[in-house]
């Protein structure tokens, strides 16, 4: 069979969805999307969470300082252990006087001290507490060191290419890096592996030890759509920033690091979610493990194959675009069975004009054994004409 190439208008592919859900899309002329603002900070990305693209960026890849914002990574594998049952929320962990020792913001607790895991991430997450952050690298990997292993474990898991932690608290010290790009990538797997935990990032203060700190993250207070991330400062990595804002549905994920001050890092990154939800939006195209087409299959136990795509495809466009969105759907030519749930066997390309906005592999849907031996010769013989 010769491969196959159906081009579809994405309009008309996901018709279907659209009226289901009782969407309108109301289609204008497009919006002129000018330049991205003008930023002091040494690096920033603006990442749509939906679909992982970079709306904006400088220097996104460039290895530098993350000060506090390496505790996302520090939270991420404390809420690993919680998911697979290994602590507890309520886990009680004895203080070490290392982690009572520890220099720069802290949550006050005292070494011997008997802290819940949950209050130890409060301390973590809200006030920045490196006290906080070696009690629970301590209480998860024994020691600090170990823990640090974890943390790069997990960041090469992710992709985080351009990250390296020496620590759980993000105190300078040689070989401890990351990235802007490295730490969106972060921030997008926090909120979507860990729904339950991430309102810590949203409050707003917390007392300890009879002392009562606020988040450091003040567009909780100026932006009432912004609901995380995490702060970070140290006089060479400068003041940075990672937040996280949901307006009608579209999540946006901004980082600004190495800015001048407090107040540089809140206004620039209010300067960025502004950028982006003002000219861009995003749209989920293709449902995971709905059928976007029947792939014939030869020598099989039957004659197709359901193919779609393994995860929901989201697209981020500027605004007003949609309607100008263009499909193309491949399908590999001569796919014998038997057929694997999951493999791909073709691809989806969505593009705007010239520019390719998405490409994702066509997947079984479910898998397809091999027929019996008179179909399969019989197939056999009708492939020589093919």
């Amino acid at each position: 069979m010769a491969k196959l190439a159906l081009r579809f208008s994405v309009f008309a592919l996901v018709l279907a969805t659209l009226l289901g859900a009782g969407r309108v899309l109301a289609q204008t002329q497009p919006i002129p999307v000018p330049d991205p603002p003008s930023l002091g900070a040494q690096n920033y990305v603006l990442m749509d969470y939906h679909s992982g693209r970079m709306i904006a960026s400088k220097d996104p890849d460039a290895r530098v300082e993350p000060a506090s914002l390496t505790k996302l990574m520090t939270a991420y594998v404390v809420f690993k252990e919680l998911d697979a049952g290994n602590i507890a929320m309520d886990d009680m962990v004895r203080v070490s006087e290392r982690a009572w020792r520890a220099p720069g913001s802290r949550m006050f607790i005292e070494a011997g001290d008997q802290v819940s895991v949950a209050n130890l991430l409060r301390g973590m997450i809200i006030q920045s507490g490196n006290d906080a952050s070696i009690a629970l690298a301590e209480y998860v990997a024994g020691t600090e060191d170990t823990f640090a292993q974890v943390m790069n474990q997990y960041a090469d898991a992710l992709g985080m290419d351009n990250t390296h932690y020496v620590n759980a608290t993000g105190l300078p010290t040689e070989e401890h890096y990351s990235s802007a790009h490295d730490t969106a990538i972060l921030a997008r797997a926090l909120i979507s592996e860990f729904p339950q935990y991430y309102k810590f990032y949203s409050m707003k203060s917390f007392k300890w030890n009879g002392i009562e700190q606020s988040n450091r993250n003040k567009l909780l207070w100026r932006d009432k759509t912004v609901d995380g991330l995490k702060t970070g400062h140290t006089e060479a990595a400068g003041y940075c920033l990672t937040s996280s804002a949901e307006r009608d549905g579209m999540r946006l994920i901004s980082v600004v690091m190495g800015t001048s001050s407090a107040n540089a890092r809140l206004d620039q990154s209010q300067a960025l979610l502004n950028y982006g939800f003002r000219f861009f939006e995003t749209h989920r195209l293709y449902q995971a493990g709905k059928s976007l087409t029947d792939a014939p299959v030869w020598k099989g136990a039957t004659d197709t194959a359901p193919l779609g795509v393994r995860h929901d495809l989201y697209v981020t466009i500027p605004k007003r675009q949609y309607d100008r969105l263009e499909a193309s759907m491949s399908v590999d030519g001569r796919i014998i069975a038997p057929v694997e749930k999951g493999k791909s066997y073709g691809k989806v390309q969505v593009t705007l004009g010239e520019r390719t906005v998405a490409e994702v592999p066509l997947v079984a849907l479910s898998g397809v054994e091999a027929g019996g031996f008179f179909g399969r010769i019989m197939d056999g013989v009708l492939l020589w004409f093919q």
